[in-house]
């Protein structure tokens, strides 16, 4: 007989953890919109550090780099003036003209497409400028000013241009005209006119009262003569002032006695 089979006991088994009831699924709440209580920023406010920049109104603001070309520009242009009036057109080059504003030989052909380009700016913003600070020196004048007063800061105004600072676009106007186009200088010449019609108030006054011996547009143009040929003699260097050249100018034109 086989040996009998030995009983063993159960393993006692860890007690089974109560089963928890199974929750049932609740309506998860929508909540309710948060309002916020920061006020509105007025438009001019500056940005906080989470909102984006606002963009301004008008015209932006001109970068770095714009600055950059049009001080590159102004330069280019005041050399070309000097240049223009010193050595000639013809006889400036553009190699010269870089030079003259501390460039690159081929940097004037980025502003300017043609050296003939060039002299007509130098010549047009020139004759744009004076028309303008011009019409800002009569303005300045008071309403009760007389003829002669008028016409004298005409004059002054007028040799400021021809032998200030930056006076060298009329000198080159003067002697490069022939260089221009023909549609180059009847666009000039409609600035031209524009600038010398400003005198003729003045003069057709000074006619009325008798204190200019001429007719008025003959007049202008004499004038006009007299005081561009300034430019070939004037010396500062000689101790004369412009406004002392003003009233010499002044006297040779119009008489004294007469004058009102």
């Amino acid at each position: 007989m086989d040996s009998p089979v030995p009983r063993t006991r159960p393993p006692v088994s860890a007690p089974e953890a109560p089963i928890q009831p199974t929750p049932r699924p609740t309506r998860k709440a929508t909540a309710a919109p948060v309002r916020s209580t920061r006020a509105t920023a007025p438009a001019n406010a500056a940005p906080t550090p989470d909102e984006p920049a606002r963009r301004p109104r008008g015209r932006p603001r001109k970068t770095a780099e714009e600055l950059d070309d049009g001080n590159r520009r102004r330069k280019l242009m005041d050399g070309a003036a000097k240049l223009f009036r010193t050595q000639g057109f013809a006889a400036t080059s553009t190699r010269d003209i870089a030079s003259a504003a501390g460039m690159h030989s081929g940097s004037p052909f980025y502003h300017f497409e043609s050296k003939n380009a060039l002299l007509f700016a130098v010549m047009s913003e020139g004759m744009t400028m004076a028309v303008q600070s011009q019409q800002t020196a009569l303005q300045a004048l008071p309403a009760t000013a007389t003829p002669r007063a008028q016409l004298r800061t005409l004059i002054r105004h007028h040799f400021e241009i021809l032998l200030g600072p930056r006076s060298s676009f009329i000198p080159v106007m003067l002697y490069e005209w022939r260089s221009l186009t023909p549609a180059q200088r009847k666009a000039i010449g409609r600035i031209k006119d524009e600038y010398e019609a400003a005198w003729m108030p003045a003069l057709q006054a000074l006619a009325r009262q008798g204190a200019l011996q001429a007719d008025p547009g003959v007049a202008r143009l004499f004038i006009f003569g007299a005081l561009n040929w300034a430019v070939q003699w004037f010396s500062p260097k000689k101790g004369k002032s412009l406004d002392a050249l003003t009233d010499e100018a002044l006297a040779l034109f119009i008489q004294k006695d007469e004058a009102k």
